[in-house]
């Protein structure tokens, strides 16, 4: 009887080992995943922030403002930076953890506890989300996109964002079975990224389109972002955040709900 749990410990050890060693070598390699969404949003800065910018010229925003379209878009595509390096981290890869690799399994065998469980994934994807908003404040600066003091205020701002999405990642990925569920979920957000306010001011929009548009989260993250980096702060900054702080109060609930459902299955 001895050799046989003899037997069976060493190969669990063996397992645990090949495990940590497989989960040492991606996390050694995940660089190039934060790298690779640092450069798309780049990406979409230069070819639509001075690529279409060169063409479009000046905006004139509804109180009467000019300014850039360059200084326009720059600040919804940093919002979506946040956003998106959130959701990349919550939902696909805590799917990965959760689904294939089995992380969580050996984790809740110590006192913690699922709620522990998706605090650590939070502040994981926070801190992903926080290098590609960090990265992309350098390019503005540079490229001078923050002409105020207020400007300085963007940078939580969309780590507020970035929290804000990170209980819907989180829920995400224990409502999906398969790797093509991501797909309703990537044309969920390419549509907020397209038409969330992001390449012109939501009033030009038709009538019938507008109420659409002041739902999505993403739209009251890219006004929050906007204002502070134009300088132009305003009582409807007030609405964006309730509304952000709603939608973090109610994802990580749900996440955590789900999360102990899921886990304890």
């Amino acid at each position: 009887m001895s050799v046989i749990a003899y037997s069976a410990a060493r190969a669990t050890l063996r397992s645990s080992g090949s495990m940590l060693n497989r989960n040492w070598i991606a996390m050694r390699r995940a660089w190039i995943l934060v790298l690779s969404g640092v450069v798309e949003s780049l990406l979409f800065l230069f070819a639509f922030g001075f690529g279409v910018g060169a063409l479009v010229g000046d905006l004139t925003l509804a109180d009467g403002t000019t300014v850039s379209y360059t200084a326009y878009v720059a600040p919804a595509i940093l919002a979506n930076a946040a956003m998106m390096g959130v959701l990349a981290e919550t939902a696909i890869n805590v799917f990965a953890k959760f689904k294939w690799m089995k992380v969580y399994d050996g984790i809740l065998n110590t006192p913690l506890r699922p709620w522990d469980v998706a605090l650590g994934e939070v502040w994981w994807a926070l801190i992903r989300g926080g290098t590609y908003i960090a990265a992309f404040v350098v390019v503005m600066a540079c490229f001078g996109l923050l002409d105020s003091w207020w400007s300085l205020l963007a940078v939580p701002a969309c780590v507020f964002i970035a929290l804000a999405f990170a209980g819907i990642g989180l829920t995400l990925a224990t409502f999906f079975r398969e790797w093509t569920d991501f797909d309703w979920m990537n044309a969920v957000v390419f549509a907020m990224f397209l038409f969330g306010g992001t390449f012109t001011p939501v009033e030009a929009y038709p009538s019938f389109a507008q109420p659409v548009v002041y739902a999505m989260p993403l739209y009251h993250g890219i006004e929050l972002v906007r204002g502070l980096s134009l300088g132009q702060p305003s009582p409807w900054m007030l609405l964006h955040i309730a509304y952000l702080t709603a939608l973090c109060l109610g994802g990580m609930w749900v996440a955590q709900r789900r999360l102990s459902k899921a886990l304890y299955k």
